[in-house]
Parts: C-alpha cells; structure tokens; sequence
C-alpha cells in the first residue's frame, strides 16, 4: 500500500485530498469535519514554521490552511465548483479561485482576501522562495482572519 501511494504521489496526485473527495459521495459533513480537521494541522503547523524562522514552509502551511477551508465551506453551502469537482473527481487551482468568488458573495470579502494572500504566499514564499517571515505576516494574518471566520459557519 505505501508503495502505492508513494507512486501516486509522485505523479502529482494528493491521495489525501482523492479520499476526501470520495468519502463527500457517501458522507459530506464527515468529509467536511475532516477538511476542518486538516486546516488545523496546517495552522499548527504554519505557526511552528513561523516560530524556526521559515517562511518557505510556512508560506506552504499557509496555502494548505486555506484550500482546505475553501473546499470545506465550497462543499458546506453546495457550490457548483464543489459539484463540478464531485463530477470530475478533484479539485483544480482554477476551481477553488472561481469558488472564491462565488463565495465571497455569500460569505463575505474575507474569503477573497484570505484566498489571495494565500495563493501569494503558495507562489512567492513557496515556490519561488522569495519572501522572508517579515514578508509573510501580514499575508498570513489574513489566511488566520480566512480560517477564524470559517470556522464560525462550519
């Protein structure tokens, strides 16, 4: 099994994410309570990375918190992005941005904000490794306000 989903993996496949896309077919709000579960590992673990000083892990963290906010709420009040990943069996960068926008309509512009911050800190403080944990805390702090405010709904 390990060997499986490390060849998955490799591949570019989040197995996490594909379970909890499958188990949504069967149980919805286990699979939310579960997305909620994993934003806070994330949290804790973004909080540890800005506490060593690194910002390229924590930028990541970052990230994670808020996809799996975005999935969780997108699935809690039905979106047609989380009906469209149901039907494709996963979800794309460009799905949870126009599930962002939709959501910030009903939500609120905190979404948006927390999402862009986010996504910023998934390229620049991540991928290209660019930003120091000075750079990052106002971007993180809106991730926070994103996640604080979600849990309200959720």
């Amino acid at each position: 099994m390990e060997e499986l989903v490390k060849k998955v993996e490799e591949k570019g496949i989040n197995v996490e994410d594909v379970l909890l896309t499958a188990l949504s077919k069967v149980d919805p709000e286990e699979s939310i309570r579960l997305r909620v579960q994993l934003a806070e590992k994330y949290m804790k673990e973004l909080e540890d990375y800005i506490n060593k000083g690194d910002a390229v892990q924590a930028s990541e963290k970052a990230y994670k918190v808020a996809e799996e906010i975005v999935k969780a709420l997108a699935e809690k009040l039905k979106t047609p992005e989380y009906q469209q990943a149901m039907k494709e069996g996963r979800w794309y960068t460009y799905t949870l941005g126009k599930t962002v926008n939709n959501l910030a309509k009903k939500v609120g512009e905190w979404i948006l904000d927390g999402w862009n911050s986010a996504y910023f800190l998934h390229i620049w403080g991540f991928h290209e490794a660019k930003l120091s944990i000075d750079d990052i805390t106002s971007y993180v702090s809106k991730v926070i306000k994103m996640y604080e405010e979600a849990r309200k709904i959720i």
